[in-house]
């Protein structure tokens, strides 16, 4: 199975731009009162099963990481509640685990014969849930009129083979965000960040030589390289910052000059000392938080990791465009808050698309967007939204959303990301040099990139 994801040139068609793994158990809780499934719509896709009424008691099985994270837990626990209220046949009972075991810990419930019914994940978790066997085509669980509603060009990213397995409630690119506090007390200008990565390393020294109120270290610039399959993707639009690429449309490997010019400037940022080693993204947002830090690259949606430390981040923090590299554009990967859907019959697939119409309506995104963290929507239909266009986080990245590169999905695409971050660490912690590492991670590579 593979398909390249096209590139999203979604700055025309969005008018407003404003702008891992590892062991562990799951838990599980009900949204609502428990029943057993008995009946529902004779069918379960289209409009017709939006619309359905739902008369006897149907039990859905909803997997969601976020639940389990400060920020994120009110709002999609009020959300359920809501929908409980509103859908008193439908119970959904929520499958959690962190969000590095999440993947696993779904697949593995499905090899014992329980299969969810739907998950909030990661777009790049497509693949992995397609070739398990487990993603449904979008399609044939929810209404004609959502599916519609989604950018061509976002579903297109979510699909294999021009069949779409998922449909994103938002969307961002890799962004830059940074502190303007910092870059005022390092005599530079707040409003007026770098555009390149030579401009960052012009810089750097003057932010390395800060130290906070406590006398700790600021590193200037933050790349996540630790093992999870999320900085595999943010080490990727490193590489297309540069021009370069991994995987050909075919997904065969195709490293070039670009890919290599990337992964020197990873071993430049630790050899000086400017970017914390085998850091997570959450490492990265706290040291953002707390004033430890003067850029990262980030997700929009990472303000709300920023906030939930410090109240008062959005008093210092700005975004701008993902540096450009070498000979490239600063072209970044498109990230997506994901809802894949399971084909577990129409009774099931009925209360799905309920659930679904529920989570993308634009009264509950624009909540998202004010009360959690800042993104682009990924429906047509609110293009306008007040929330996005006004948003002062996403206006000094304004038009990243247009600047993406295609992503090839292969089945193994989040056992790559997790070579490229051993990669990085070789290149960084073990002080390997560039080109024995690029070679290392070729024959790394070699038995899951055919």
């Amino acid at each position: 199975m593979k398909k390249r994801a096209l590139a999203l040139t979604m700055a025309a068609a969005m008018a407003f731009t404003t702008a891992c793994s590892g062991g562990g158990e799951s838990t599980t809780a009900a949204a609502g009162d428990s029943g057993e499934s008995t009946a529902a719509a004779e069918t379960a896709n289209g409009d017709e099963a939006l619309n359905a009424e739902i008369t006897e008691p149907v039990t859905i099985k909803f997997a969601n990481y976020a639940v389990l994270e400060a920020g994120y837990d009110v709002y999609w626990n009020n959300l359920l509640e809501e929908f409980q209220e509103a859908n008193p046949n439908i119970t959904v009972e929520l499958v959690t685990a962190p969000y590095g075991e999440i993947v696993n810990t779904v697949i593995n419930m499905a090899g014992g014969g329980d299969k969810i019914d739907l998950m909030y994940g990661e777009l790049d978790w497509i693949p992995t849930l397609v070739d398990a066997g487990l993603a449904a085509p979008v399609a044939d669980v929810l209404s004609e009129e959502l599916v519609s509603d989604i950018y061509p060009n976002i579903l297109n990213a979510c699909s294999i083979d021009g069949v779409a397995y998922g449909v994103p409630m938002y969307v961002s690119p890799f962004l830059m965000y940074y502190n303007k506090d910092l870059f005022e007390q390092a005599g530079l200008d707040p409003n007026s960040p770098p555009t390149t990565y030579e401009e960052m390393l012009e810089i750097a020294p003057k932010l390395a030589a800060l130290k906070t109120e406590d006398g700790n270290q600021v590193y200037p610039f933050g790349l996540t390289t630790s093992s999870v399959a999320v900085s595999g993707a943010c080490l990727t639009s490193s590489i297309y910052n540069f021009g370069g690429t991994i995987l050909d449309e075919e997904g065969g490997l195709a490293i070039d000059q670009g890919f290599r010019d990337a992964v020197a400037m990873w071993q430049t940022l630790d050899q000086n000392g400017y970017n914390p080693q085998n850091s997570k993204l959450k490492d990265l947002r706290n040291l953002f938080a707390l004033g430890q830090l003067a850029m990262y690259y980030d997700q929009s949606w990472g303000f709300n990791g920023v906030k939930s430390i410090n109240p008062d981040a959005e008093s210092f923090i700005a975004s701008a465009a993902p540096l450009k590299g070498g000979n490239g554009t600063g072209e970044s990967v498109l990230q997506a808050g994901t809802l894949m859907v399971v084909d577990n019959g129409d009774e099931k697939k009925a209360a799905v698309a309920k659930l679904v119409d529920f989570i993308m309506s634009e009264e509950k995104i624009s909540e998202y967007f004010e009360t959690v963290t800042p993104a682009y929507p990924s429906r047509q239909s609110m293009e306008d939204l007040d929330v996005v266009k006004n948003s002062s986080i996403l206006a000094g990245a304004a038009g990243s959303v247009g600047n993406v590169k295609a992503v090839t999905f292969i089945p193994a695409l989040s056992d790559l990301n997790l070579e490229l971050c051993t990669l990085a660490q070789a290149v960084t912690v073990s002080g390997t040099d560039v080109d024995t590492a690029i070679a290392d991670f070729e024959s790394a590579v070699s038995g899951i990139v055919q």
